[in-house]
């Protein structure tokens, strides 16, 4: 039965006796992707460490010894005239190939189609950051570090998945904060359509730290906080934050009393907001200040709060209520690179004055404590006061909250607040 090709009839049953002996598959395929690629029929193609049986395919092919080495080298001009000489394919090799495989798709075309399909796909995010001017860096590094075609495979998908991300940033953040699979259900039609693991989740997780300016980090915990950051709780009881001497609840008031620490989570911050109304509060990183602010003042104590680290959504809830309540808000931290990103994500969230956390208090500690720890890992800057971070280059040692104990207790005793 003859094949035809664009270029006319093609002997079909010789053609396929010698052109499409399995055995030269791998030429065919060779063939098949200049074709696709717009590259000439010429020159010679080799096979490494090729079967008898290829040897002997191309030998009936050639009608001679194609020769022993370790590869197998044929010229395509030589198969050509042997196609259009023998009358199998008047149209030469590129005709047999595409009777044999099919018509073939130019890739040069092919591939600026599915550019331009990916641009578009794109335009979603940035029509959104176009409305929301924090988004602008998010939405250029979707389109340039990989991730999305990596998630997504196809154009296609691309579009499906950033219509998702769209569509659920442009509803955040929620306030006041939600069960994530509650929101997932009634946004996008499905609970877990936000778990861990999903495309979904990973393109929405990385517009909510734009969004809000949640640091990076890694694990479940993380996760957690970054998503409640928005307003989206996977988990209320698990994000706590730990304060002393401030009242509100019959309960809170009881542990001011008494001058002992109070853990507060995320639940209790959201479900019965509570009244703060109070002049100023300290905010903490490291729970050893607060434990030692109940230990030597109990009572007498001034409000602390510790954020115990990367300020959790419970804190950050904390915070702003606070804030909004007109309280004054003076914060300290560790003098390490590590310190300030913490205090820099926080001033982003919520104001705070420096409390003996400027450049000039960092000289004092660290030139009292010449064998201080050295400093490690990137620098970091500090917006409250840009002195702070040429400081600690020049210096180069850590200062930890614990190593300046003794005056940050002098100033909550009380009579100094």
């Amino acid at each position: 039965m003859d094949l035809t090709s664009a270029t006319g009839p093609v002997d079909g049953a010789r053609l396929r006796r010698l052109l499409g002996d399995p055995a030269l598959d791998w030429l065919v395929d060779r063939v098949r992707r200049r074709l696709e690629r717009e590259q000439p029929l010429t020159g010679p193609v080799s096979l490494r460490a090729p079967t008898p049986d290829q040897r002997a395919s191309a030998e009936r092919l050639l009608g001679r010894s194609p020769g022993s080495g370790r590869s197998l080298t044929i010229r395509l001009d030589e198969v050509d005239a042997v196609l259009r000489r023998s009358g199998i394919s008047p149209g030469g090799l590129a005709a047999a190939v595409v009777a044999l495989t099919g018509p073939t798709v130019l890739l040069g075309p092919a591939r600026q189609a599915e550019e331009r399909a990916w641009q578009e796909a794109f335009a979603v995010t940035d029509a959104l950051a176009d409305r929301t001017p924090g988004l602008a860096g998010w939405a250029g590094r979707l389109r340039g570090d990989g991730l999305v075609r990596r998630l997504a495979g196809t154009s296609a998908a691309a579009q499906d998945l950033l219509d998702q991300v769209a569509t659920v940033l442009s509803a955040l953040p929620v306030d006041p904060p939600v069960s994530l699979p509650a929101f997932a259900a009634r946004l996008l039609g499905g609970a877990h359509a936000l778990d861990d693991g999903t495309p979904l989740a990973t393109l929405t997780l990385s517009g909510i730290r734009a969004l809000t300016g949640f640091p990076d980090g890694t694990g479940a915990a993380w996760r957690r906080e970054a998503w409640a950051s928005a307003g989206l709780l996977r988990d209320e009881l698990s994000s706590t934050v730990l304060t002393l001497n401030l009242r509100g609840t019959p309960a809170m008031d009881w542990m001011a009393d008494a001058g002992e620490p109070s853990v507060l989570t995320l639940r209790q911050l959201i479900r019965r907001p509570v009244a703060l109304s109070v002049p100023s509060v300290w905010i903490c990183e490291n729970p050893a200040v607060l434990a030692a602010a109940a230990d030597v003042h109990g009572p007498d104590s001034a409000p602390l709060v510790c954020v115990q680290g990367q300020p959790s959504a419970a804190a950050l809830t904390l915070l702003s209520r606070l804030n909004e309540g007109g309280a004054a808000l003076r914060y300290h931290g560790d003098f390490d690179w590590g310190g300030l990103r913490i205090a820099s994500a926080l001033l982003r969230r919520v104001p705070w004055r420096p409390w003996r956390y400027t450049a000039a208090d960092y000289r004092a500690a660290a030139l009292a404590r010449p064998d201080g720890l050295p400093l490690a890992g990137p620098p970091a800057e500090a917006p409250w006061d840009p002195d702070l971070r040429q400081a600690l280059l020049q210096l180069a040692v850590r200062v930890e909250e614990e190593t300046v104990l003794d005056v940050l207790l002098s100033d909550l005793a009380r009579g100094r607040w």
